[in-house]
């Protein structure tokens, strides 16, 4: 989200959040097929890195969900206190920073299945990404609005990955014990099968549960940390780059240096993964900031900007349009005479295709899904 002055309109923002939401859109598999049909080395890792890992570790696609909620939180310095700079009122804000967070509360209730009225068998899962989302940019947002200087939103930064560390290594686990970080013995799923109603997606718990909203509030803030500095007028634009890639870089050694006492696991949101998760996006936001914002090649991302003008609005459109069948119309032939393999790719090509087609039309005619 950008404010509507062209004076702190950061353009790398849509386009890194474009970037992020192809490979939920389709991208992720089109690697896949491309790997099957070409065995090149490179591809294949990268096809590789489209899975989730089990638990513990790190891939690529682990990183797509808290980039998100990163660049979210870019956009809360913008928008927030860009607005209260503006000599906008701190309650008003409070309320629309509340009904945004509960919307997509909603709205992610209401993806999740919600509407099918399945309430007798547990299949309603009331926990979901866009519920985190969406309570992550609630706290993150009254954290950046009621403390007066940046020092108080690293204090608090710094008091949510040291307070989660503490609970999920030294709090103890009725008849289990403390610190046993697997799905059924880590405190995260303890408390989403005691206070957690419906289905858990993993089971004995749930990746976007009650202590992991908890968790994904401190990269959400990251990235309302990293905004300041994109907005500070005392640092030059190159300063700035300094700053965001080097804080980056010193939250992925930190990362990786805790990693054999406190591992890495996107399920449980432990703090290390906050720190690589967090640490990556840093030097992602650095790498398009410096491109987009300040080189200013802009021509090649307009293919990402359209998709990152209307992310949820994509997101939820996958739930709702059969966006398959339509490619299938349209790419049939070619994939019925192309083989399995080659037909598989040809497919996802035209499935992004329609995505991307329904997008420009919406962005052409200005066209946004605001929440």
């Amino acid at each position: 989200m950008s404010t509507n002055k062209n004076s702190e309109r950061l353009h790398s923002l849509d386009v890194l959040r474009g970037f992020d939401m192809l490979w939920i859109i389709g991208g992720g598999e089109l690697a896949i097929a491309l790997a099957k049909v070409t065995n090149w080395g490179w591809l294949n890792w990268f096809a590789e890195q489209q899975n989730h890992v089990k638990w513990d570790g790190f891939h690529f696609e682990d990183c797509i969900f808290p980039l998100f909620m990163f660049i979210s939180g870019v956009a809360i310095s913008f928008a927030i206190l860009g607005k209260i700079a503006r000599g906008g009122s701190k309650t008003r804000t409070a309320w629309k920073i509340v009904r945004r967070g509960l919307t997509l509360v909603g709205l992610g209730i209401i993806y999740n299945g919600f509407l099918q009225f399945r309430f007798a068998e547990g299949e309603v899962r009331y926990a979901s990404v866009l519920g985190q989302i969406g309570l992550g940019y609630l706290f993150a947002s009254l954290i950046v609005l009621y403390t007066r200087h940046y020092s108080f939103r690293l204090m608090w930064l710094g008091g949510i990955l040291l307070g989660y560390g503490i609970i999920q290594n030294f709090i103890p686990v009725p008849g289990i014990g403390a610190g046993v970080l697997t799905p059924d013995g880590c405190i995260n799923g303890y408390i989403d099968r005691m206070l957690l109603p419906g289905h858990l997606y993993g089971g004995v718990f749930d990746p976007e549960g009650l202590l992991c909203i908890v968790s994904a509030t401190g990269i959400t803030l990251m990235g309302a940390l990293a905004g300041e500095v994109l907005r500070s007028k005392a640092w030059d634009e190159y300063r700035k780059l300094m700053i965001l890639s080097a804080t980056g870089v010193i939250f992925i050694v930190i990362a990786l240096l805790l990693k054999p006492y406190y591992p890495v696991i996107k399920a449980a949101w432990t703090s290390t993964f906050n720190l690589l998760a967090g640490g990556i996006s840093l030097l992602l936001l650095s790498l398009f900031y410096l491109v987009i914002d300040i080189w200013k090649f802009r021509r090649w991302a307009f293919f990402f900007t359209v998709i990152g003008m209307n992310s949820i609005t994509i997101y939820l459109s996958s739930a709702i349009i059969d966006f398959g069948h339509i490619s299938k119309f349209f790419t049939g032939g070619l994939t019925h005479i192309s083989g399995e393999n080659w037909g598989e790719v040809f497919f996802l090509f035209g499935f992004i295709a329609v995505e991307w087609i329904m997008l420009l039309y919406m962005y052409r005619r200005k066209i946004f899904l605001r929440v």
